[in-house]
């Protein structure tokens, strides 16, 4: 069967030039220039590069941008008053804190002091709301940049059965909420599963469409995976490699190398899904800086 990569970088880099021409356009008729800010909490390596990433994304496209980093013995109370800052500052239109957090910190609480109208992220209550009901808000970027990619790659999704393996609240849930939505793309039968779910294999073998997050790697195999399925990887966990420079390299969620024969469509790891991650941000942000959706 003749498979088609979809290709995340080439779609990601395609979207921050749309977004580059509109903000040149801006500028040109002295608009405001969209504003993001990011908080990030001690020194993780995974966080650190993915926030400078989000960085040079903003300069690509010419926002502007703004990184606070903060040491990880910084207080709860420290860090709730610097997301109220954030709140007041009318220059900011958007801003998000990068998870994980220290443990003395709720992700929670700063969750739902951050204002609505700047959760760029979408994981405030009120625009997971929002998202439930049908009304405009800003959709979580991972879950957002999937259905960018099925969108672009015009990969047929109405009627068809979604199986989304994993249930967390950055993608699993509200991808299989998105895909059920009576949007294109959308209209799928879902069926959400989890590390409880019984005859997975059974259950993967019916889908169309299967979405893996549940940060295993290499768990979907070739015999989960009927013949013609569009197969979309969100997994990135690194894995020790005697071969690589690095020591280790990234994994998947699925079993490449023996799944993608199978396949009608499959995202690599890497360069699949994750770079659509920070374009869905930059779309947020655009929004948010046109006042798209709270007006």
């Amino acid at each position: 069967m003749e498979v088609t990569l979809i290709d995340g970088k080439k779609t990601s880099e395609a979207i921050k030039q749309e977004i580059a021409e509109e903000v040149a356009q801006i500028k040109e008729q002295g608009g405001k220039i969209p504003h993001l800010a990011a908080i990030l909490v001690g020194n993780d390596g995974g966080s650190l590069t993915y926030v400078n990433n989000k960085v040079l994304a903003c300069e690509k496209v010419g926002f502007k941008s703004t990184l606070i980093h903060l040491e990880d013995s910084v207080t709860e109370e420290e860090l709730l008053a610097k997301v109220n800052e954030l709140n007041n500052d009318a220059d900011v239109d958007g801003f998000i804190v990068q998870l994980p957090l220290p443990k003395h910190i709720s992700a929670e609480k700063v969750n739902e002091i951050l204002l609505p109208e700047k959760d760029v992220d979408g994981f405030h209550p009120v625009n997971v709301g929002r998202m439930v009901l049908n009304l405009p808000a800003y959709l979580p970027a991972t879950p957002n940049g999937i259905l960018e990619l099925l969108k672009r790659y015009d990969i047929e999704t109405s009627g068809k059965h979604c199986v989304v393996i994993g249930r967390s609240n950055i993608v699993g849930s509200p991808m299989s909420i998105m895909m059920a939505k009576n949007a294109k793309p959308g209209n799928c039968t879902v069926t959400l599963c989890h590390s409880r779910t019984v005859n997975l294999p059974e259950i993967t073998r019916t889908a169309d469409i299967i979405i893996a997050a549940i940060g295993i790697p290499e768990f979907v195999t070739a015999d989960m995976v009927k013949p013609g399925a569009v197969v979309i990887d969100v997994g990135t966990t690194r894995v020790v490699s005697l071969t690589k420079k690095s020591g280790f390299e990234l994994k998947g969620d699925v079993k490449f190398d023996e799944v993608a024969s199978k396949c009608s469509y499959i995202t690599p790891v890497p360069g699949g899904v994750g770079p659509m991650t920070i374009a869905s941000l930059l779309l947020n942000t655009l929004r948010a800086a046109k006042k798209e959706v709270y007006k």
